[in-house]
């Protein structure tokens, strides 16, 4: 497989002022140490709690934020620290869809010049070749070409989502990371939009990160999972690996919260997490998730674990000091 995207030791901070000089005072350690590759074509799915850090990674991965420090290759290229007509150019070939498609449309552009600006900004084509992209890829997201004329307001939500895909697609991107793209909607009109992007995959060859707090839509969409917490990457896997055989305490706590049809196992019990999520202006010394790891010993208080393979199997990633003994 290819290597489309390479992100390694990544860090997104965001620095806190006070006085009446403004001086910097602390830092919201937001993403710290994450590295990951991602194939052509692949989907990978990050989880974690709300605050863990998902939506600033994925908005530093397309450059809407500066990294700290760390390295990101897209096709190979170092794209960390950019020119304006050079995050210009890149975005051509990297777009996001955002959780609130309404949020992310303007309410006084209809759906036709919401679709068309980024085509005019990059100067791509004719004013007619750009109607009749616009045209094509509403019918491919399965809207009407009639509705075009319409404003976002007078669109359901799944029908807005569509919107939003159709605007990330319109300028043809390899990548495309999906921030919470369906946890603004019905359980039944989620289903809609995770199929279509399905569809969307296979149709233009895509690659997504996919972005979600529900591990049931993650596991439906994502070849691999990463989850995360606390700005950390934790654990990293195939999807059926990840679900099988969780190494991390904080990936089986995750698991364990998912409702399920089925009764519990004989003798099975429900992972339970104590105490509440650190700041992530003040993170745990060592490994993050000690405060609330019911298997935490002296090394966990002091040594950060490195993603490191789990029981040897270099597909399965985690970053705890005690994985294998705990499983």
């Amino acid at each position: 497989m290819t290597k489309l995207l390479e992100v390694e030791s990544l860090d997104m901070h965001f620095p806190i002022t006070g006085g009446v000089l403004r001086r910097r005072v602390g830092a919201v350690y937001a993403v710290s140490g994450v590295t990951f590759t991602l194939d052509e074509g692949e989907t990978l799915g990050i989880v974690g709690e709300s605050g863990c850090g998902k939506t600033t990674l994925g908005r530093a991965i397309v450059r809407l934020y500066e990294p700290t420090a760390g390295t990101i290759r897209f096709r190979g290229h170092e794209i960390s620290h950019l020119s304006t007509e050079e995050l210009k150019q890149l975005h051509r070939e990297m777009q996001m869809v955002f959780q609130d498609p309404y949020g992310s449309l303007n309410p006084r552009m209809s759906v036709q010049r919401c679709l068309e600006e980024p085509l005019a900004i990059h100067g791509m084509g004719s004013s007619e070749e750009r109607r009749s992209k616009v045209r094509e890829l509403v019918e491919l997201v399965g809207l009407r070409t009639d509705d075009l004329h319409k404003f976002p307001h007078e669109f359901s939500g799944g029908q807005r989502q569509r919107i939003g895909i159709a605007r990330a697609l319109v300028l043809e991107p390899r990548l495309v990371v999906a921030d919470e793209p369906v946890s603004a909607l019905d359980v039944s009109v989620q289903s809609q939009v995770i199929n279509l992007m399905r569809e969307l995959q296979e149709r233009l060859s895509l690659t997504y990160i996919f972005i979600s707090h529900d591990l049931t839509v993650v596991k439906y969409i994502a070849d691999r999972i990463g989850v995360m917490y606390l700005g950390h990457l934790v654990e990293l896997a195939a999807s059926g690996q990840l679900y099988e055989r969780p190494a991390h305490p904080y990936t089986r706590a995750l698991l364990s919260a998912v409702p399920r049809l089925e009764p519990q196992r004989a003798g099975g019990e429900r992972e339970r997490l104590e105490g509440d999520l650190p700041s992530p202006k003040n993170p745990p010394p060592g490994c993050v998730f000690h405060t609330r790891c019911r298997f935490a010993q002296d090394v966990c208080r002091v040594e950060v674990p490195e993603l490191r393979p789990f029981d040897g199997d270099p597909s399965h990633l985690v970053a705890c000091h005690l994985a294998e003994e705990i499983d």
